[in-house]
């Protein structure tokens, strides 16, 4: 636990409360597990994000503001958090779990992650719970880029997912009708092999850019 509270940078003065953060409840009966832990670490993380946002992005509406906080928020963002921070290895998980991959799945570790931020307040209130958290977001100049404009929906879409290294995007061309004059174009952008967003236009860049904006519309990104 010592190389977790290094790379993370907090010492905990309660080791029994990172203790409780890292155990999932296939190792134990259920009360030692982390899933107490979870439950207040949702809502420290919303809290912490919100008010982050609030600050940050003055100008922008309540709509706006729900959206971009889903996205940082959701299970996918905190899979990448923990991923960062190495916690798959550190969770004490029971043999079945073990045994299938448990250490890198991303719902555990998105649980983890909230429990460890709720270990954190619990441990050294909500000053050092921020503390931790507002380093994973994206920096403030990202967040005040507003709507974005047509052209860069690939260039934001990849900056996005890029923050988790194990998510890949990739594009492919699905559909080409019409004369050779006046071509329409329509492709799928995958996320991991599934499909995030399908655009169509009369070239194979252009139906990938509107396909980056489905994307991004889809995780609760304005564009414009």
């Amino acid at each position: 636990m010592s190389g977790l509270e290094e790379r993370i940078g907090y010492c905990f003065n309660k080791k029994s409360l990172l203790k409780e953060a890292l155990t999932h409840s296939s190792h134990t009966s259920g009360k030692d597990s982390n899933e107490r832990l979870e439950f207040l670490g949702d809502s420290v993380l919303s809290a912490v994000v919100s008010k982050h946002l609030f600050e940050i992005l003055s100008t922008q509406t309540e709509g706006h503001l729900t959206k971009l906080r889903a996205s940082l928020v959701c299970e996918s963002a905190l899979y990448g958090y923990a991923k960062k921070i190495g916690l798959g290895g550190e969770i004490m998980l029971g043999k079945g779990e073990e045994n299938t991959g448990g250490r890198d799945r991303k719902s555990i570790l998105a649980d983890a992650f909230e429990a460890l931020i709720a270990a954190i307040y619990l441990d050294g209130g909500a000053a050092a719970a921020a503390a931790f958290i507002i380093p994973f977001l994206p920096d403030a100049e990202t967040l005040k880029s507003g709507k974005l404009t047509a052209g860069d929906y690939k260039t934001v879409l990849q900056e996005i997912v890029q923050r988790n290294p194990d998510d890949k995007i990739s594009y492919e061309l699905t559909g080409e009708e019409g004369l050779a004059h006046n071509r329409v174009f329509t492709a799928n952008v995958l996320l991991n092999g599934r499909i995030l967003g399908t655009g169509s236009g009369g070239s194979k860049k252009e139906s990938e850019q509107r396909a980056a904006r489905e994307a991004l519309a889809s995780i609760g990104y304005e564009t414009g």
